[in-house]
Order: structure tokens, then C-alpha cells, then sequence
């Protein structure tokens, strides 16, 4: 009896720590989306924000979707991307020879360059070259125009 008497107690100490680890993990989860939103307005108001990442746009995280986040990288899933949704469009733009469409620029970024990235957003991203004059637009297809086509293959034999 006195063992069966050990083994509850000892049941019951293990689950009041961990009731009382769950507390203190809720307690960091909530201190942490107050310290994202905090960090989000003093971006957005002209302050730096000394981060790794931005995080502008993204919903606040609680902890076990921080977990989950970084246990899916730690199975092979991919890093951000370093470069920039106007920088991708180009280069997806200039790997296509003969004109692009939408989509095609859409799964190369995907492919090659893994970036998820939404309809809306390329197409913004494509119209703003466009009136840059960075892109041309000829039947449906997305192209570089004449002179940056030619820089752009100048450069390749070059370098």
C-alpha cells in the first residue's frame, strides 16, 4: 500500500508542475504578442525595431504556432527568401525568353526561388514595372523591354 500511496503523490506533484508550467508558457505567449504588436506599431510609426525578421502584415504568433513554425523548418521546409517581390518578378520575367505570363512568373517564383506568393500581390508587383517602365505587357505576356533585354544579355556574356 505504501507504494501505491508513493506513486499518487508522486502523480500528483508531476501534474501540478505541469499545471503550473502551462500557466507560466501562457503567461510568455501573451508577453510575446504584446511585444509583436508593440514591435509592429513602432515600426509603422517611424521607430526601428531591432528584429531578425519583419513581421509587418503577419498575425501575431502564440507560442505553440511559434513551435510548430520552427519545427517545420527544422524538417527541410524553406527560409524566407532574401530577395524582394519586385527583384523576383524581374528575374522570373528575364528567365523566360520569349514573354511570360502571369502564371508562369507566378510558379517560377514558387519553383526556383520557393516564394508563396498571392495573385494580388504579382500582379501589383507586375503593374508597378510596368509603369516604371521596367516591363512591357504584350499580349498577355510579360517581357523586358528592348534596351534592359539587351543590357541583361550584355551582362550575362560578360560576367
Amino acid at each position: 500500500m505504501a507504494t501505491a500511496d508513493e506513486i499518487g503523490r508522486e502523480k500528483q506533484r508531476i501534474s501540478d508542475r505541469l499545471a503550473r508550467l502551462d500557466v507560466e508558457r501562457t503567461r510568455l505567449a501573451d508577453q510575446l504578442n504584446e511585444l509583436e504588436i508593440t514591435e509592429r506599431v513602432l515600426t509603422r510609426f517611424g521607430g526601428k525595431a531591432d528584429t531578425a525578421e519583419r513581421r509587418r502584415g503577419r498575425p501575431v504568433r502564440t507560442a505553440p504556432a511559434a513551435a510548430a513554425r520552427s519545427q517545420r523548418r527544422a524538417r527541410g521546409g524553406r527560409p524566407a527568401p532574401d530577395v524582394s517581390l519586385s527583384d523576383a518578378t524581374l528575374k522570373a520575367v528575364q528567365a523566360y525568353g520569349e514573354g511570360a505570363t502571369a502564371n508562369e512568373v507566378m510558379s517560377y517564383l514558387t519553383r526556383e526561388l520557393g516564394m508563396t506568393v498571392r495573385p494580388n500581390h504579382l500582379g501589383i508587383a507586375l503593374q508597378r514595372h510596368r509603369r516604371a517602365g521596367r516591363l512591357e505587357n504584350r499580349d498577355q505576356k510579360w517581357y523586358l523591354p528592348l534596351a534592359t533585354q539587351e543590357a541583361a544579355e550584355q551582362s550575362l556574356m560578360t560576367g
